[in-house]
């Protein structure tokens, strides 16, 4: 039976509408491999659409082929009743539909104002770019988006969670009848992610449809109208937001029950202090990004870092691993000696390892394999003139295939066609080649689906248990409470409070995140 809710939601959404989209027993193949299989779908304006399954499931395709990137191998497409065909994002842009891609696509040696305003420049005459308009309206549509940035900023200066905001702003000034948003806050704060949540809304109120897709399942709640799920390339059901459950659409992702609870330790940490940082403080760009931070990180320890996008986070990391250069005062002692770390090599050479936010940018070769990947670290120490023997190359690569599980054909596999969570295993497999003493772990399971998490935080226990210390820094607070045995929370780059685990909130974690901003 059709509910008098259900009635009267159709009923607004055909009053409100931009578009109405249709999609019949779409399929997609690759030489020969079916990747997506007899979708049909209805995307309605006014409506936010978010699509679910872990990583591999069918999402992205299904998307490409929504916006033109690529074509479907069988099915059809219908906007407001009539068939297309789109062959290039161009046309399907022409039709009003805009995608924001999860991996950035910004130009880093432009400014931000440049990226926002990217194919859409103000013109002199139709012949010259119209400076000083292009950087009023990024900045009027960066205000009325809620985002706080310098407009002349050059995109390869800003944090990764900072240059989403860049990407996320060029998506939302187009004049789209349908936007798709692929994990648009996976790399941001919670606060920064409330902002975007109601820009959202106020699109869809609009009459907009949006198609969300995200792995963050009190995210999905918060601001979806339908789900749909995919598994294996299979649509397996659409349900109305209001009318389900986590459990529910868990079951229908992964085909069974997965919930993610506080990592069980073997072993607890133990009394001996493996790193002392004391009094840290740090500039970037003439602004102060780190004040007087002070901490210690015990053997066996699982230490979270928290706090707000701007808070610090990712430049303590940096700061400590070496990365940042001489930028900072304060002092760092690493087992009860006082060190000097100007350079990534000299934080490696101390016993350190930091697997940074973005995998992709930073981390990984993607068009090379596993084994070349995994080698990389390893040449400064292992190597004759630079060249590790294929023996020793082939014996490292596959011990991280073993002991990560990572699922691969094999070490040549190429990791860019592995999954997110797959490329995160390998990141830290590389890593942990390296035999560190401190893992440094910059959100660690960005972009990375729930069943995946549920690993990578087993991975993390095991890896505490065995007496390697692990600092991990996060925008999902519900991480903190899952694997950290204390965290310390982040406010204008100052430490605002210590938690331990049975402290850790919601609540808490948030009020200590504003501390400094609300006095």
């Amino acid at each position: 039976m059709i509910s008098a809710s259900s009635l009267a939601r159709e009923d607004y959404l055909a009053k409100n509408s931009k578009i109405e989209m249709r999609l019949s027993g779409i399929g997609k193949s690759f030489s020969g491999v079916s990747v997506l299989r007899d979708v049909d779908l209805d995307i309605t304006g006014g409506e936010i659409h978010t699509f679910m399954g872990e990583n591999g499931a069918g999402k992205s395709t299904l998307v490409k082929i929504i916006s033109g990137v690529q074509p479907p191998s069988a099915g059809t497409l219908e906007i407001d009743g009539t068939p297309v065909d789109f062959r290039t994002p161009a046309e399907a842009n022409d039709a009003g539909i805009v995608i924001m891609h999860q991996e950035l696509s910004l130009i880093p040696e432009m400014t931000v104002a440049q990226n926002v305003m990217l194919g859409q420049e103000p013109m002199v005459g139709g012949l010259f770019v119209d400076t000083a308009a292009l950087r009023h309206t990024a900045q009027e549509a960066l205000r009325k988006f809620g985002f706080s940035l310098d407009v002349d900023t050059l995109v390869k200066d800003l944090r990764v969670g900072e240059q989403q905001l860049v990407e996320i702003a060029r998506a939302l000034i187009m004049d789209a009848r349908l936007l798709i948003m692929d994990e648009p806050t996976s790399a941001l704060s919670q606060s920064e992610a409330d902002i975007l949540m109601e820009v959202v809304r106020d699109l869809a109120r609009q009459g907009v449809a949006v198609v969300y897709i995200s792995h963050r399942m009190d995210e999905v709640f918060e601001i979806s109208d339908r789900v749909s799920v995919l598994r294996d390339g299979n649509l397996i059901g659409t349900r109305l937001a209001s009318e389900t459950t986590s459990d529910a659409l868990i079951q229908m992702m992964v085909g069974r029950s997965v919930e993610i609870k506080p990592v069980q330790r073997q072993s607890p940490a133990q009394d001996n202090v493996v790193l002392s940082v004391r009094n840290m403080s740090a500039t970037h760009m003439g602004k102060r990004v780190l004040e007087d931070v002070s901490f210690d990180l015990r053997r066996g320890e699982v230490l979270g870092v928290g706090g707000l996008l701007g808070a610090g986070r990712t430049e303590l990391l940096e700061t400590i691993f070496g990365a940042r250069g001489a930028s900072y005062e304060g002092e760092i002692k690493i087992e009860g000696q006082t060190v000097s770390l100007r350079t990534p090599a000299d934080g490696v050479e101390h016993g350190l390892a930091l697997i940074t936010e973005d995998r992709k940018g930073n981390g990984l070769l993607l068009d090379r394999s596993i084994a070349d990947n995994v080698i990389l670290p390893l040449l400064p120490r292992k190597s004759r003139f630079g060249h590790l023997s294929g023996r020793d190359r082939d014996a490292e690569a596959l011990q991280v295939l073993e002991t990560l599980r990572v699922a691969a054909t094999g070490i040549e596999h190429v990791v860019g066609r592995l999954s997110g969570g797959n490329q995160q295993k390998v990141v830290l497999g590389k890593w942990l080649a390296t035999g560190p003493k401190i893992l440094l772990l910059d959100e660690p399971t960005r972009g990375i689906d729930i069943g995946a998490k549920d690993e990578i935080y087993d991975l993390i226990g095991k890896l505490a248990d065995q007496g390697l210390s692990v600092v991990l820094a996060s925008s999902e607070i519900p991480e903190f409470m899952a694997v950290c045995d204390r965290m310390i929370v982040l406010c204008e780059g100052r430490v605002a409070g210590t938690l331990s685990r049975e402290e850790m909130s919601l609540d808490v974690i948030k009020d200590l995140s504003m501390q400094f901003e609300q006095h």
